[in-house]
């Protein structure tokens, strides 16, 4: 089991939401909603910390893939 935690923030979730859930959300149409009216928790310890703004997706990618061979996955 490796926990990766890709570390986005709220703002760029929403933009991203090809659904509108989050909007729904936001309207009160959707309740528990976590992030909006149900708080977020964050793992404590993830084996891998990943930010979209540290860099490329294929980058990242990378990042997984060689902590899952050093692990011996």
């Amino acid at each position: 089991f490796v926990e990766v935690f890709v570390d986005t923030p709220l703002h760029v979730c929403e933009a991203r939401d090809p659904k509108g859930m989050y909007a729904k959300a936001r309207a009160g149409e959707i309740i528990g909603f976590t992030g909006v009216d149900d708080p977020y928790e964050a793992p404590a310890s993830p084996d891998l910390l990943l930010r979209p703004e540290d860099g490329d997706p294929a980058a990242q990618a990378t990042a997984v893939l060689g902590l899952v061979e050093r692990l011996g996955g």
